[in-house]
């Protein structure tokens, strides 16, 4: 099993963590309730990676075999789940603007924003991926933007 494994299961208890917390104490939630289920699509993806760093590191090649099956019936949609966590991401954003405010000093709304931006980024250069250009060097770009998108889903959770 993958570090990434480990690492996804303990960011999406860490998120349930959060939006119990935020719907006890927040009058308005709906913002709370539009960012965990962005959240849960670009979980759900981000998956992927620790399915193939598991297929890499197996030693059994039935088990290689058989993550690979389950990651093939997943790749057609991999693209739309990117796309709708963009969109519930980008909801989620105007809500908290509408209910607060766009203040970048505050390091929720910064943390927020740019992982808001690296999402765009990231769905772009998967879009980009599939339709010109599958190199080597698209691919790393995504899954680099894959790994800083991690990081900033965990910065803005502890801010």
């Amino acid at each position: 099993m993958s570090v990434w494994f480990l690492l996804n299961a303990a960011l999406l208890i860490w998120a349930i963590w959060n939006v119990a917390a935020g719907l006890s104490i927040h009058s308005t939630y709906m913002h709370i309730l539009l960012g965990f289920a962005g959240f849960l699509f670009f979980i759900f993806n981000w998956t992927r990676n620790a399915v193939f760093s598991t297929i890499r590191n197996a030693e059994s090649r039935q088990t290689k075999v058989r993550l690979a099956r389950m990651s093939k019936r997943i790749v057609p949609y991999h693209r739309y789940i990117g796309t709708t966590a963009l969109l519930l991401i980008i909801l989620h954003g105007v809500s908290v603007v509408h209910f607060y405010s766009f203040d970048l000093a505050n390091m929720k709304v910064l943390t927020g924003f740019l992982a808001a931006v690296n999402l765009l980024i990231l769905v772009l250069s998967g879009w980009y991926r599939l339709l010109f250009d599958s190199s080597l060097k698209i691919r790393k770009l995504h899954i680099r933007l894959g790994i800083s998108l991690f990081i900033f889903v965990v910065l803005h959770f502890i801010f």
